[in-house]
């Protein structure tokens, strides 16, 4: 049987202060400039999932599309859209919110609601020029 990948899009606002508390004020300044802004910065991001598996004969899909798109919404943008995630957001209070801890935490908050070895990659656009990739390595 054909092993194959489905990707599944959305989209959130989010706004965040990239700071590190393992750093001084200037290093933070430094390395994080107009990102360490006090008040915070905000994103439209986009999010992409994909999801791997054999087609089921009898639906001829990996997985229904609405089902992941429901998992995507409830256990991400429910939880980071149009908020501050510093400050909203539980373990970014602790987990500077770079777009690199971003998708190993959106991981993370995925995995429990896909079958087992399912979830293959997510793919975190930031910006239109700054894109993270994590595939539970």
């Amino acid at each position: 049987m054909a092993t194959v990948y489905l990707t599944r899009k959305i989209t959130f606002c989010a706004s965040h202060r990239l700071n590190s508390s393992q750093l001084s004020v200037e290093e933070n300044k430094r390395i994080f400039g107009k990102c360490n802004n006090e008040n915070g910065h905000g994103h439209n991001y986009t999010l992409e999932v994909t999801i791997k598996g054999e087609i089921d004969p009898k639906t001829g899909m990996v997985m229904n599309i609405t089902d992941l798109r429901k998992i995507m919404d409830t256990h991400v943008a429910d939880i980071m859209d149009h908020k501050h995630l510093n400050l909203d957001v539980e373990v970014f209070k602790t987990v500077n919110p770079t777009a690199e801890n971003m998708i190993v935490v959106i991981w993370k908050l995925l995995e429990p609601h896909l079958a087992k070895g399912q979830l293959f990659e997510v793919k975190l656009h930031e910006t239109d020029n700054n894109t993270s990739i994590y595939r539970g390595e």
